[in-house]
């Protein structure tokens, strides 16, 4: 075997060892998950202080002290949440009930089950369980979970 077929017969089985190694070496897949906001063995926690009484929060996926957790915020009905604002934006999906949402600068929407909503981060804003029924509301958070009342100084 020629020199040069020795060193490319080298260098492919070093480069199929180092593959092998870094597969080996990938930490494990997380599992998949669902979950509806009935489900049993969701932990509902509570909210902040000046949440409405008997406001809940339950964390579906991640640490909400880590960019990029799931909650479900759940909210009794005809409860008033007091304006405020979150360090991270915010993507959301309606689940149950309907929802007023008024961000400070535009029109009030009113969310119906299905619907999506992104709100800013910094972006003031308030928020009305309307109806007989309870409100429960998805929300994928970018950065740290967080609720600040706006009478507190953005960050």
């Amino acid at each position: 075997m020629s020199s040069r077929g020795l060193v490319k017969g080298l260098l492919g089985t070093g480069l199929a060892l180092m593959g092998a190694l870094a597969i080996a070496q990938a930490p494990a897949p997380e599992p998949a998950l669902a979950h509806s906001a009935q489900d049993a063995q969701l932990q509902w926690g509570p909210c902040p202080p000046f949440m409405p009484a008997g406001c809940g929060l339950a964390v579906l996926h991640g640490d909400p002290a880590k960019p990029n957790a799931d909650v479900f915020l759940k909210l009794p009905a005809n409860a008033v949440i007091p304006e405020h604002w979150h360090t991270s934006a915010e993507r959301m999906v309606l689940v149950a009930g309907e929802l007023s949402v008024a961000y400070t600068g535009q029109a009030k929407v009113v969310l119906k089950p299905g619907m999506y909503a992104y709100g800013p981060a910094k972006l003031p804003h308030s928020a009305t369980c309307a109806g007989s029924g309870p409100c429960v509301l998805f929300i994928a958070f970018e950065s740290a979970v967080d609720a600040v009342p706006s009478a507190a100084p953005a960050k």
